[in-house]
């Protein structure tokens, strides 16, 4: 609303009203603006202006709360009957989400910011589970929190490289990347007002690194916790009787639990690699693109279609085609697959050709 249109929506308040209105501005509003009402109610009686510096709120206690609230929200006290937590702070989640990003954000302009970066950290990991897990009552909880995301992590890295220079924002930023990056959004819904702000972090992350050598640098730091991730070798096979089958039992669904994450993770950084494609192909450091595409870590049919890529790139169209076929068999109505298939006229599974008949897609 402008001034007029605010006036006019607050004509028919009384005095009572708008001092209600004005206390819970006050008292769930920011320090700054908690600043600015007192200075209204109390003016300079000498009429001069005060400019007051905005308070950097203690690291230190902004971690401290930080800390309160994410296990609090993560034990599940939010959405039960748990004495810890008032019943209209329950409701009212969101305030205290949206506050601590606030003082997480404003306390890293403190002269020691380790423990703000540590809070803002926290808060965007617990950003992040709202996506999967029932903490709060909401359908949408970043919806409904008003938070974007991809900004504060933004922040965070901005910071981290200004501060703490670009060996240490690498060292970081490469694992939290991985952790944070979300492909269609942190939002359940995937659109409103805030899906519609966000960007993925491989956006925000290409436009810090500015350099080439930058890109060589993270690329490898990502690629080193990839290597934390691989899963470790299986044990050897059993050999026979009701242990040994209830061993291979749980065997499987390890295996299958691994690539289930694998997968998962690949799709999600899918984007990443393909800019590291367009950037490193055809270049002295065309070898980080081998150690991406073998990486154990990665798989499912997303890797399998980077994989393909990098066979396209590099002319090996024989093997292009093989690999974007098996990818088809695991995914076949994936638009990307199939554009590539036609694109290198690889011959197409059975369900993919279903698919692209029924999408009038030329198939080969």
């Amino acid at each position: 609303m402008n001034r007029e249109q605010f006036a006019a929506a607050t004509a028919g308040l009384g005095e009572a009203e708008l001092r209600k209105a004005l206390w819970t501005v006050y008292w769930r509003g920011t320090a700054a603006v908690r600043e600015r009402i007192e200075e209204i109610l109390t003016p300079d009686p000498a009429g001069t202006a005060r400019h007051s510096t905005p308070r950097v709120p203690d690291p230190g206690q902004v971690l401290a709360a930080v800390k309160d609230f994410t296990e609090l929200v993560r034990s599940g006290a939010y959405v039960s009957g748990s004495r810890a937590v008032r019943p209209k702070e329950r409701s009212q989640w969101r305030f205290t989400f949206r506050r601590l990003f606030a003082e997480s954000r404003a306390a890293l302009a403190a002269d020691d910011p380790a423990a703000a970066e540590e809070a803002l950290a926290e808060m965007i990991d617990l950003a992040c589970e709202l996506y999967g897990y029932e903490y709060v009552r909401s359908e949408d909880p970043i919806e409904a929190a008003a938070v974007v995301v991809s900004d504060e992590v933004a922040v965070l890295w901005r910071h981290l490289l200004d501060h703490r220079g670009f060996a240490e924002f690498a060292a970081q930023a490469a694992e939290q990347f991985l952790r944070w990056e979300r492909r269609y959004g942190w939002t359940r819904s995937g659109w409103g007002k805030i899906s519609e702000r966000e960007s993925r972090l491989t956006e925000v992350l290409a436009g810090l690194l500015t350099v080439p050598d930058a890109w060589v640098t993270f690329t490898e730091r990502y690629l080193q916790v990839l290597d934390g991730l691989a899963p470790l070798p299986a044990p050897p096979a059993p050999t026979g009787g009701r242990r040994d089958s209830y061993r291979s039992y749980q065997e499987q669904e390890r295996r299958r639990e691994l690539e289930r994450r694998t997968a998962r993770r690949a799709e999600e950084m899918v984007d990443w690699h393909l800019v590291l494609l367009d950037r490193f192909a055809g270049t002295p450091d065309d070898v980080l693109l081998n150690r991406l595409a073998d990486h154990p870590a990665l798989g499912g049919p997303e890797q399998t279609y980077f994989r393909a890529r990098l066979a396209q790139t590099r002319d090996d169209l024989p093997t292009a085609r093989q690999l974007i076929h098996e990818a088809l068999e695991q995914l076949p109505g994936h638009g990307g697959f199939l554009a590539l298939a036609h694109q290198i006229d690889a011959p197409l599974p059975p369900n993919a050709q279903a698919v692209a008949a029924s999408r009038r897609l030329p198939d080969a």
